[in-house]
């Protein structure tokens, strides 16, 4: 085995045409490189392909040899299969088989699973993957726009800051808008008092025009129907919105003020629980009718999975206020899409341009794929994104491979592992190489859809604050609730934070996807995770210096449609810079990021990744978006430099 080379790689179109997801049905073209040795340049080969396609049984195609160009000796082969992906949607997984003479070696994915260059085995190897999907479209209004997510309750306060209502029986309310965040927690670490701010629907109506400005046309809000909570995500009742945000008229008029400045309202569609103290469960008979909890003849009874009646009953991650829902139950669906006045038809006619599925892994298939119906019935450019932490194309929970990006279910999904890849850079977990591989892999396993409107965010309500994090504060499992609730970071770590939001963000808004700004890190908030993640923005107390850039790189994108729609290519440069290019048939952008403390420079860099001869080095005529008084120099005796912690955005028109 040591003698024989064997090459296939998924990145690269001589060797997998066309590259990556493929529609049901399309025609895909595999290739294998061999460059045999004396020892076995006479002996018969043989090379076939090994599939696995869903609900069906392995298959084994035999591949001829062809002529090819690129051979780079008399000992080099080439072999190649054409093979009809199914007519239905599902993964597809592949290796290849090679018997030269009496021996068999098979060739698949590499140990990390990453696609592209694979490795040779003895033994059968890992596949690779290919996502076979139904094309279908995305909104363009969602696929190319800036999202920015609120918790309705640290945004802003109203006129009335506290809306029909002081909160629950037990409620406590933060007089000082700047108050830091907290619990007031039973020895069972259960929530014994919630604290509220105020911020409401129509404080969000009053900061619109700020949006306006900082290039967002997406507001994501967290949940806003009535709730004992923060952060509602125990429903009390999905018809009402909460009186602390407001009514149903007041979010009416937030769907229209948003309108009018081209901004459309995503609301958080939390469906496979609700609360214990809710219209439908009413554990403590605060609502009038009968709950689940109350009697078996409740006509929310079958929605439950109790155990031991009324007491012991299924719930959200064990906690007792969230009880799970079936949500298969014919009644149940029919109240959350199937009706004409069920929950989720009843909120887009108010106005929601679409949904963004809370925990989209505990929901089953047939429920979203439905419940997508029910969107697109009411409007045909609502849109449909769910909450996956993993890669969505081949999602496996409760032991079943999910069917997120096949395109019936969702539109889009959080980007949480695009994410993790940025970090993990950034902060010197994973070098340029392993950069660029994990994001070559999603976008392989991508159908070009997903990958296009794909949530891309760096912090949300259930991560630490980017800052913080990026600011390499102590890790929070180390600290006393003390330490977590007053730490802040020095000024050398913010420094350095700060220097590193740049980087990440310059990324996240020149990437392929949606950007999504989780309200108040434009403003430079600091926290740890919940609850000191859910700070109120600090209006007037702003951190200038990182809001102007956001301003900046919100702008770059309104500005320049390349990077919007425009084609993606990865590449980096030795253990520290990362690249990647967009490009059109009329403009160019090359983003480099230098994550390291030292400066970079070079004549003539040459990327590693992708070949040379794809990218067209020479800079006449560039111009850095970043830095627009800079000199940009080619090949011709130029030099480029990276400052440390330092990017670029070279802009080319063609």
């Amino acid at each position: 085995m040591d003698k024989l080379k064997v090459c296939h790689n998924s990145h690269r179109d001589e060797y997998r045409d066309p590259f990556g997801a493929v529609p049901c049905g399309e025609t895909l073209r595999l290739r294998l490189k061999l460059e045999l040795n004396e020892d076995n340049s006479n002996n018969q080969v043989k090379c076939y392909l090994r599939l696995w396609e869903k609900n069906s049984h392995e298959r084994l195609l035999p591949m001829g040899e062809i002529d090819c160009h690129e051979k780079s000796g008399p000992m080099t082969r080439f072999y190649e299969v054409q093979y009809r992906v199914p007519k239905e949607p599902g993964l597809v997984w592949y290796y290849f088989k090679i018997v030269i003479g009496e021996r068999v070696f098979y060739y698949g994915n590499n140990e990390d699973l990453l696609g592209g260059e694979g490795a040779l085995y003895e033994g059968e190897p890992p596949g690779y993957q290919i996502t076979v999907y139904v094309p279908w479209h995305v909104p363009r209004w969602y696929r190319e726009g800036i999202m920015y997510q609120i918790f309705v309750d640290r945004f802003h306060r109203g006129e009335d800051s506290l809306g029909e209502s002081k909160g629950e029986k037990g409620s406590l309310y933060h007089l000082d808008w700047y108050d830091t965040p907290f619990y007031i927690r039973e020895k069972d670490n259960s929530i014994r008092r919630w604290t509220f701010f105020g911020g409401n629907l129509r404080g969000i109506i009053k900061k619109l025009d700020y949006l306006k400005g900082l290039g967002v046309s997406i507001i994501y809000l967290n949940p806003i129907f009535k709730a004992r909570s923060n952060h509602k995500y125990d429903t009390g009742d999905y018809m009402t919105i909460d009186p602390m945000f407001g009514n149903q008229q007041i979010f009416r008029e937030l769907v229209l003020e948003a309108k009018n400045r081209g901004i459309h309202i995503i609301l958080d569609g939390v469906f496979s629980h609700t609360g214990a103290y809710s219209i439908y469960f009413n554990k403590d008979g605060t609502y009038p009718g009968l709950g689940a909890c109350q009697s078996k003849d409740s006509p929310y009874y079958s929605w439950y999975k109790f155990e031991d009646y009324p007491d012991k009953y299924e719930s959200w991650w064990g906690i007792e206020t969230m009880p799970n829902v079936d949500e298969m139950e014919p009644s149940y669906r029919e109240f959350i899409y199937g009706g004409e006045k069920s929950v989720v038809r009843h909120w887009m006619r108010m106005g929601a341009k679409g949904w963004r599925l809370d925990v989209a892994d505990e929901l089953p298939d047939e429920f979203i794929k439905e419940l997508r119906s029910a969107v697109k019935e009411v409007d045909d450019e609502g849109i449909l994104l769910g909450e996956v932490w993993e890669d969505a194309s081949n999602k496996v929970s409760y032991g079943q491979l999910r069917e997120y990006l096949l395109g019936e279910e969702l539109d889009s999904t959080t980007n949480y592992p695009l994410r993790r890849i940025w970090l993990d850079f950034i902060l010197g977990r994973i070098n340029a190489d392993a950069t660029h591989r994990r994001v070559m892999a999603l976008y392989e396993n991508y159908p070009r859809e997903s990958f296009y409107s794909a949530m891309n965010l760096i912090g949300s309500h259930d991560s630490i604050r980017i800052l913080t994090r990026l600011g390499e504060a102590p890790p929070e499992e180390g600290l006393e609730e003390g330490e977590r609730e007053e730490y802040r970071l020095d000024r050398d770590a913010r420094k350095l934070g700060i220097k590193r939001i740049r980087l990440i963000t310059l990324m996240q808004f020149f990437f392929p996807g949606v950007p999504c700004i989780y309200y108040g890190d434009e403003a430079g908030l600091e926290g740890y995770s919940d609850p000191y993640n859910r700070g109120t923005y600090p209006w007037g107390r702003e951190d200038t210096d990182i809001l102007y850039w956001y301003v900046k790189i919100t702008g770059f994108r309104q500005q320049y449609g390349v990077i919007r729609d425009g084609d993606f290519k990865s590449f980096y440069l030795g253990e520290d810079i990362y690249g990647f290019i967009r490009e059109n048939s009329r403009d160019r952008i090359i983003v480099l990021i230098n994550r390291s403390p030292h400066d970079w420079w070079e004549g003539e860099f040459i990327p590693r990744g992708i070949e040379v001869e794809d990218i067209p080095w020479g800079m006449e005529g560039a111009i850095d978006l970043i830095n627009p008084d800079k000199m940009i120099e080619g090949r011709g005796g130029g030099l480029l430099r990276l400052e440390p912690l330092g990017a670029m955005a070279l802009y080319m028109n063609k």
